[in-house]
C-alpha cells in the first residue's frame, strides 16, 4: 500500500534577518534565482532516485524559509513541475508558500497561484507596529492588512501567523489583538509563544536583561487566552500552537506530526525518508554557497543521511503526535514500533491531569501541553 508523502523546500533567503529569528536565513545583496532553483531541481531529482520506481505519493508540498516569498512564481512554479513529473501527486495536493507581508505583491501572488500554490501562509506576527518595529519586521500593520487582503482574493485557504507573549505584552492586549486576527476570517492561526534562542540577537539583549518576556505564569496565562478565544471563534487548538477550522489543518504539518515521511531539500532542509523498509533522517549544508558547491559537485546537498532506529524511531513518533489534539492511537502504534508506553509510567502522569488514556488514544490535557517535554520524557525513558 502506498503511503502519503510530503516535499519541503526551503528557501534560505530573506530581506532583513528578525532578532527572534534561528531559522537557517540569510541575508544576500543580489540572488541568482536561477541557479538556486537548479539546485534544488537536482536534490529533487536525486531524492527520487534514492527512493527508485515504487515512490510513495506526493500529497503536501510546503515552500519555507527563509522568506519563500521573495521567489518568484516562475521559479515556484518549476520545482512543482519537476515534483509533478518525479512522482505521482494526489488530486487534492495541498501546495503551500509562506509569504511575508513586505514582500506581497498582487502580480506575485497571481503567479503563485498559476504556479499551483493554494494554500498561503502570512507570517504578520503582530497587530501593532510598535511591537512589529521591536520584532524586526520590514512592515506594518497597515501593509499586513493589505497583503492579507490580497491573499484573500488569490487564494482559497490561508494562514496567519502571529508571535505572542511578547516583551511587557499584557493579557488584554493580547486577547484585543487576537480578537482582531480572528475577525480577519482566515481558516488557520499558527500563534506561537515566543521564545529566546540561542545565538540570536534576542538572546544577547534577554542575557544582559534588555529584553524581559513574561515569566511562566503570565505565559501561562496567554497560553489560555489563546485557546479560550479561539475555541469560542470556532477555531480550537488542533497542535500546541495551530488553530485550524474543522477540516483545515495543515495537511503538511501534520504529516509530520503523525510521523510520516517527507523530503527536505535547499539549504538547511531536515527530512525523514523510508528507504527499503528503513527509516533515515536527512539533512542538508546551511550555508546557501556551501550547499551549491555540494551541489554541482555531487548532486546533492546532504550533510546527513543516518538511519533511525526503531527505538529512536517510535520515541520520536511519540514525541510528535503527542503535541496534537487527536492524540496517539495506541493501537497503530504497537503495530509499527512492536512497543508502547507501559500503564505504569501512564498512571501517575494521568492523576496529575497531564494525560487521558481512553478507547487506546494516550492525548495531552491542556496542562500537559504546557509541560509536554516532561511528559515525554516520563513516558519513554
Amino acid at each position: 500500500m502506498r503511503q502519503d508523502f510530503g516535499i519541503y523546500v526551503h528557501w534560505p533567503f530573506c530581506a532583513a534577518k528578525c532578532p527572534y529569528c534561528d531559522f537557517n536565513s540569510h541575508v544576500r545583496a543580489k540572488i541568482e534565482e536561477d541557479s538556486w532553483v537548479d539546485g534544488i531541481l537536482r536534490e529533487l531529482e536525486y531524492t527520487a532516485a534514492l527512493q527508485g520506481e515504487d515512490r510513495p505519493v506526493v500529497s503536501t508540498i510546503f515552500f519555507g524559509g527563509g522568506t519563500p516569498s521573495l521567489m518568484s512564481g516562475r521559479a515556484v512554479g518549476r520545482i512543482v513541475e519537476t515534483i509533478r513529473r518525479l512522482w505521482r501527486t494526489t488530486n487534492d495536493i495541498e501546495i503551500t508558500l509562506e509569504s511575508n507581508p513586505a514582500s506581497a505583491d498582487a502580480e506575485r501572488f497571481a503567479d503563485y497561484r498559476a504556479a499551483g500554490v493554494n494554500r498561503l501562509s502570512l507570517g504578520v506576527q503582530a497587530l501593532n507596529d510598535t511591537d512589529l518595529k521591536m520584532l524586526g519586521r520590514l512592515h506594518n500593520v497597515e501593509e499586513a492588512k493589505r497583503a492579507l487582503g490580497l491573499a484573500q482574493k488569490n487564494f482559497g485557504r490561508i494562514s496567519l501567523d502571529l508571535i505572542y507573549a511578547r516583551p511587557e505584552q499584557t493579557i488584554a492586549a493580547w486577547r484585543n489583538e487576537l480578537k482582531d486576527a480572528l475577525a480577519f476570517g482566515t481558516e488557520h492561526l499558527s500563534l506561537y509563544q515566543l521564545t529566546i534562542e540561542p545565538a540570536t540577537p534576542f538572546a544577547t539583549l534577554h542575557r544582559t536583561g534588555k529584553l524581559v518576556i513574561p515569566d511562566e505564569d503570565r505565559a501561562a496565562a496567554l497560553y489560555e487566552t489563546t485557546q479560550e478565544l479561539t475555541e469560542a471563534a470556532g477555531s480550537p487548538a488542533y497542535e500546541i500552537s495551530n488553530h485550524a477550522r474543522p477540516g483545515a489543518e495543515a495537511r503538511h504539518n501534520l504529516l509530520y506530526w503523525r510521523y510520516g515521511s517527507y523530503a527536505g531539500v535547499g539549504p538547511g532542509a531536515h527530512g525523514r525518508l523510508d528507504l527499503n523498509g528503513r527509516r533515515f533522517a536527512t539533512a542538508t549544508e546551511r550555508l546557501p554557497e556551501r550547499w551549491r558547491e555540494r551541489v554541482l559537485r555531487d548532486g546533492h546537498g546532504l550533510t546527513e543521511k543516518s538511519e533511525i532506529t526503531d527505538a529512536d524511531a517510535a520515541r520520536e513518533h511519540l514525541l510528535m503526535n503527542l503535541r496534537l489534539s487527536e492524540g496517539l492511537d495506541l493501537a497503530t502504534y504497537r503495530a509499527r514500533w512492536g512497543t508502547a508506553p507501559d500503564v505504569v509510567r501512564i498512571a501517575p502522569l494521568a492523576e496529575e491531569g497531564l494525560i487521558t488514556l481512553s478507547h487506546d488514544c494516550l492525548t495531552a490535557t491542556p496542562r500537559g501541553r504546557l509541560v509536554l517535554n516532561s511528559v515525554i520524557a516520563a513516558l519513554a525513558d
